[in-house]
């Protein structure tokens, strides 16, 4: 066995330099629960809301006054941000639908069919039972065992529930789905009716000659019952909120629009502040036990880095947004046909800094204009070859294009992905096939044989 001593170099990350990136890389939603769970830990940590501080409130106050003054879209933006009570009855409104869930929706409307304490057991289980679509999720023979019905009662009780709002709801799938809202608009003994009944799938593929054959009409007959029928909505639950996976977007970052520049704002007041205990201080310097002082000490450090990790993430964060707005100055400007290609590398240069601490800035963070709400990462797209145009353009550029294609094109004769890169290369953009049905799905396009009208 023999023994041998070897040097070699390795890069270690310390417990703070991660710390220091997890936050970093925190949304303004995750840093508000780790700030939370710090306090937990760490005695010596207070948490202070940022609408409690008195220097803050007459700053927030003077950005209301300026933009007030400057950008009524922007206004807007803040009004609802600082709890401003003058928006109309109609947005309120909207606020208390949207936190509606389906079955509450559906429950209320059922309320009336009530008759008994048994009755309300039962509706309050078939509407708990549907699910994000707005479909029956349960087996009817064990809906029966449960309650103790025959098929003719359970009949009755889900008969009720698809007399609801929205139309279809209630239904066990599609098809059943589409009988209903059919029924409702009177066409239930019409072709349409037929056609979803005996010729989903074929409508599906956009197979009209195959569904004439089968119901023996004309081609116009089917093709006007087939535009009835995809004016229907397959998913009629989708237009409530799941509790689930309801998810609000909060922005790290809010681009002012004024006159002649724009302004950066971080959105720090939706997070608590930091701040240390009073009384652990004082008790640094009054007790005599080392052991307690150590203990303190330890804990006012752990806080004080906190504090500085906290302080390095806003000031990465808005160095990174400026740089954003100074790049894509007519994207914030004009809108979103304007947006440039920026890789993120390119960003990491002008700052001078690596590549990765671009990444965790980017990461998970949202920014609002003038424009709506972006994810920080959407200004950071790689640029795609333009021989037409002598530069770059971003993907968001070329699906604009594509989908101008396929606007203009003859419905009777729809453009493969073939031709549409064919065209695209004749227009100077080089797509292969393969790109073009990538993008082409991600748009929600149909493929050619989906978007032929007959």
């Amino acid at each position: 066995m023999n023994l041998e001593l070897t040097q070699q170099q390795e890069q270690l990350l310390s417990q703070k330099m991660i710390q220091s990136s997890e936050i970093l890389q925190m949304n303004t939603q995750d840093l508000e629960l780790y700030l939370r769970q710090q306090a937990l830990e760490n005695p010596l940590i207070e948490l202070e809301p940022a609408d409690e501080l008195p220097d803050r409130k007459s700053h927030d106050e003077e950005r209301l006054e300026w933009l007030a003054a400057n950008d009524e879209q922007n206004r807007i933006y803040y009004s609802e941000d600082y709890g401003d009570e003058g928006g109309s009855r109609e947005q309120w409104n909207v606020a208390e639908t949207e936190e509606n869930s389906l079955a509450e929706y559906v429950f209320a409307q059922l309320v009336p069919e009530i008759q008994s304490d048994r009755d309300e057991d039962i509706y309050y289980y078939l509407t708990c039972s549907l699910d994000s679509r707005g479909y029956l999720d349960l087996d009817k023979s064990e809906f029966c065992l449960r309650w103790k019905l025959t098929e003719a009662q359970a009949d009755e009780y889900i008969g009720r529930l698809q007399q609801t709002d929205p139309a279809g709801v209630g239904a066990f799938d599609l098809r059943e789905c589409l009988l209903i809202q059919l029924k409702r608009q009177g066409r239930s003994d019409g072709i349409e009716s037929r056609i979803v009944s005996e010729c989903l799938e074929l409508l599906g593929k956009n197979q009209l000659p195959a569904i004439t054959h089968k119901c023996r009409c004309s081609l116009e007959e089917v093709q006007a019952a087939c535009d009835v029928i995809r004016k229907l909505n397959p998913k009629p639950g989708c237009g409530f909120s799941s509790r689930e996976n309801l998810r609000y977007i909060v922005p790290d970052i809010v681009v002012t629009k004024f006159r002649d520049y724009f302004e950066i704002l971080l959105n720090d007041s939706r997070y608590p502040h930091l701040t240390l205990n009073s009384q652990y201080c004082r008790m640094l310097h009054e007790v005599g036990d080392e052991e307690v002082k150590t203990y303190i000490r330890d804990k006012m450090n752990q806080a004080k880095w906190v504090y500085q990790c906290i302080e390095q993430r806003n000031s990465t964060l808005k160095q990174v947004a400026r740089a954003i707005v100074e790049y894509q100055h007519a994207f914030f400007e004009k809108g979103a046909g304007y947006l440039k290609p920026y890789r993120q590398k390119d960003l990491a240069d002008t700052l001078k800094v690596h590549e990765s601490t671009i990444s965790r800035a980017l990461r998970d963070k949202y920014l609002q204009c003038t424009w709506g709400v972006y994810p920080m990462n959407y200004f950071c797209s790689r640029g795609f070859p333009s021989e037409a145009e002598g530069m770059p353009e971003t993907t968001e550029k070329i699906r604009q294009r594509l989908q101008q294609m396929i606007d203009h094109e003859d419905k009777k004769k729809p453009l493969s992905d073939q031709k549409l890169a064919d065209r695209m290369q004749d227009d100077g953009f080089p797509l292969a096939r393969r790109t073009v049905a990538k993008y082409r799905s991600e748009m929600g396009i149909p493929d050619a044989s989906g978007r032929k009208k007959y």
